[in-house]
Order: structure tokens, then sequence, then C-alpha cells
């Protein structure tokens, strides 16, 4: 307890006056740990290896960090597919951003944006649409087995035409169809050209943790194949930690969709995105530590003049104190724990605030959208 109270009191240090709020966030020196576990090396190696098969990308991020926190160590791979931008949790952020978002996200390069809500289904419907579009009109479309299949078409054609243009033998009959010149190879010709006409599209799908990716697969299964979970889901980073085998999310066009392991860069250099990340999910929060977390976004939340918490939480007004508001959070919250104080006269159980619970209780409130819509960025 004497050190969350320490924390507490350097995170706010100088400690403002209520009404007046921070114009940057002190670190103290601080930083913020990257979670690279061993799923996420080999999950970026399965990736890579992947590639090769895939016909498009789609790269899942939480639409409220819509312009930080995307892996570089990914965008290498995006140059040579078409790509999609999916940003989920549309129903998280504040609508209001989406324009400048999207015109910032132009600038570097993404044109094809769509934003969704997997919980309720909300603009999926545009992702197959689009994905088809973008892979039959891409160059890059031509794998190895299409081009091998185109040229089989090829040859067949060429056989087929000799054939019924063979001069026919004296006293020949066309007694049956199977005996025509050129039968069999327009036979094969025709499962050939079937086959070039029902390729499947595959689909990898890529993004840092808990961005919601498994929830994008079962979505659009939901959707196009009226089925239900194909891959787990969970509020927790790290619920993938494997390339998964291609799953099927439409039957016209015939698309199947890789799910991935999130992965994070070995290193995070900017501790505001650190910050944001953790903020959204995507690292551990005991990585950061909650005590920090609830008071960047206690800063952030004043910052952009997002003020809804102070009537979810009963204070009188905006407040820039962590710990002012930590303990109203805690007293509206019930969160309080049992202490045992050593005294003169003996050991005496008192019941104080839980200011780790409260901590807690301010983050879950924030991902779970009962603290208004927030974009971050």
């Amino acid at each position: 307890m004497r050190v969350w109270a320490g924390a507490l009191r350097a995170a706010a240090a100088p400690g403002p006056l209520t009404g007046s709020f921070r114009e940057r966030f002190d670190f103290g020196g601080r930083d913020v740990a990257s979670w690279f576990p061993g799923h996420m090396a080999k999950g970026l190696r399965q990736m890579r290896a992947s590639l090769r098969r895939a016909d498009c990308l789609i790269e899942v991020h939480d639409a409220r960090i819509p312009l930080s926190g995307r892996n570089p160590m990914l965008q290498e791979a995006l140059g040579i597919r078409p790509h999609v931008l999916v940003l989920n949790k549309m129903d998280l952020a504040d609508p209001r951003r989406q324009p400048t978002v999207l015109e910032r996200l132009k600038q570097q390069g993404c044109s094809h944006v769509v934003f969704t809500d997997c919980q309720r289904d909300g603009n999926v419907k545009k992702i197959v649409p689009l994905v088809a579009k973008l892979v039959g009109d891409s160059p890059r479309y031509h794998r190895a087995e299409v081009r091998h299949s185109s040229e089989a078409a090829g040859v067949l054609r060429r056989e087929r035409d000799v054939a019924i243009v063979r001069p026919r033998p004296c006293g020949w009959r066309d007694k049956a169809a199977r005996r025509r010149p050129g039968f069999a190879v327009t036979a094969a010709l025709s499962l050939v050209t079937t086959h070039l006409q029902s390729t499947e599209y595959n689909i990898l799908v890529i993004g840092v943790p808990n961005v919601g990716k498994s929830s994008l697969i079962n979505s659009l299964r939901r959707l196009h194949l009226k089925k239900g979970k194909a891959t787990a889901v969970g509020g927790e980073p790290g619920v993938t930690k494997a390339v998964l085998t291609k799953i099927q999310v439409c039957e016209k066009p015939l698309m199947y969709l890789v799910d991935t392991p999130g992965v994070l860069p070995p290193r995070l250099g900017d501790l505001e995105t650190g910050m944001k990340l953790a903020l959204c999910g995507a690292i551990r929060d005991h990585l950061v530590g909650e005590d920090i977390m609830a008071d960047y976004l206690l800063y952030t939340l004043n910052k952009q003049q997002q003020f809804r918490y102070v009537r979810h939480y009963g204070l009188t007004e905006a407040c820039d104190d962590i710990q002012a508001v930590l303990r109203r959070v805690a007293l509206a919250q019930g969160r309080t724990q049992r202490v045992k104080v050593l005294t003169g006269t003996g050991d005496v159980n008192m019941t104080m605030l839980n200011y780790p619970a409260a901590a807690y209780e301010f983050l879950r409130d924030f991902r779970a959208g009962r603290l208004g819509r927030v974009t971050l960025d």
C-alpha cells in the first residue's frame, strides 16, 4: 500500500488544482516494457512463410489508436500484396475523428480502410466485396498453381482445335457424343476452366495483439456462412498463439482466412505509443503498471475534454489528481481490503480502500466504453 501511495503521488506531482489540467504527461523516467513472448517470434516466422500463399492481407487494428501502434515489422509485407486496413472496435472510438483519421491514413498510403464492430457485425459485410475486387484487379494474383492451370488450359485448347479440324476417316459415324473428335480434350479443358473460375481466395489476417482478428473471422462466418465460432477469442492479448489453418468465411466467392497471433515489435521506442497500446489491451497490464496506466488515461480524458467519468463516478467536477479519482472509484465500486495494523495494544484489522483494484476498474470501464467513446490518437 505504501508503494502504491508513493507511485500515485509521484505520478500526480506537482498536484494541480481541481479544474486545471496537465499539458504534458511526466513518465518519471519509467519505461514501457515490450511483450514479445516465444509464441510471437514463432508466429512471425510462420506468417512470413505463409505470405507466398496469400492473395491479400487484412491488417486489423484498434480504432481507438488508428495512427499509432501498428507493428513496423509487418509493414514490409504490406507492399507486396493487396492490403485492407480494418479498424475494429469502432463502437468504442470517437466517430467525430473518423474523417481526420481517414485523411491521415491516406497520406500514409492506406487507401482501403474499413471501420468495423465485430460484436454487432457492423460494416463487416463490406470486407468480402472489397477484398474480392482488390484481388481480382491486382496483377499479383498469379500464384504458381493458377499460372500452371492457365498454361494447361492453353495447351488443351490448342489440342481441342487440332482434333476438331482433323479430317474425319472414311465411313465415320457420329454414334455417340463421346466419340466426337476432341471430346476427351474438351472435357479436360472444362475441368481446368472450372478450377480456374473457382480458385479460392487465401487471405492472411495480421495485426498486434487483442485487436479482434479472431472476432473478425467469426463475424465473417456468421454473415456469409451462417456458422458459429471457428477460432477462440478473448479479452486478454495472446489468445491466438500459432498461425492457424485456413478457415472458410465465404462460399461465393470461395474465401479462406488464416488467423495469426498478434505480434508486437521486440522493442517499443515510444513511451506514448506503448502506453496507448497498453490502454487498449495489446500489452498485459502488469508489464506497464495499472497505476501509471490509470494516470495516463485520466490525463488523456482531460486533455480531450472527455468528462463522462465525472458523472460515472459521482465526482463534483473534473479532476487531474489520479489519487482523488481512484479514491472515488473505490468508494463507488466498493473496492476495499482488510489490512492488519500493528498497534501498541495488539493487531487491529482495518478496512482500507483498495487502490490497485480501483485502478483496474478505471481501466476496465474505459475499455468497455463506459467512460465514453474515446480515440487516443
